[in-house]
């Protein structure tokens, strides 16, 4: 499954950096997550709930920092086991592009799903995938902005 889009966030680029390296902000904008904390200067442990059709379920894993050209952009990593759920592993190379005082955030994702979550079917998945990308850009925004805001 890939996704590749952009969002625009009436922030600066160096707000929106901060923003997307702040645990308590991320674990705020993504669904379902319930943990999200650093064990190293580029690795976070995670622990999210999604909910797929009739399915919801919970996943453990690991998320990894690399690639790191602060403020500019950086690959994020991930794998996560959930149990007889399945198991899911994907990655996105963000990008943030100053525009005036605005920061275009662009981002390449693709992921991939094994076990109960795949059985789903392709377009459930993505479908639930793309829900679950709208609602944390549009809560990420909103948080880049206030955090922004505060500064």
């Amino acid at each position: 499954m890939n996704m590749t889009g952009e969002e625009r966030i009436a922030a600066p680029r160096d707000a929106v950096w901060a923003a997307l390296n702040d645990p308590a902000v991320l674990k705020g904008c993504i669904p379902g997550c319930t943990r999200l904390e650093w064990t190293s200067p580029t690795t976070l442990d995670a622990v999210v709930t999604v909910k797929f059709g009739f399915m919801s379920m919970a996943f453990s894993g690991v998320i990894t920092l690399s690639n790191m050209n602060p403020p500019e952009s950086y690959t994020i990593s991930g794998e996560g086991k959930g149990g007889l759920a399945g198991y899911a592993k994907g990655g996105a190379d963000v990008r943030l592009v100053e525009d005036g005082e605005e920061t275009i955030l662009h981002y390449a994702i693709v992921a991939d799903v094994s076990g109960k979550i795949a059985s789903l079917g392709s377009k459930l998945v993505q479908s639930g995938a793309n829900r679950i990308a709208s609602r944390f850009f549009s809560d990420f925004t909103a948080a880049a902005n206030a955090k922004a805001a505060a500064a």
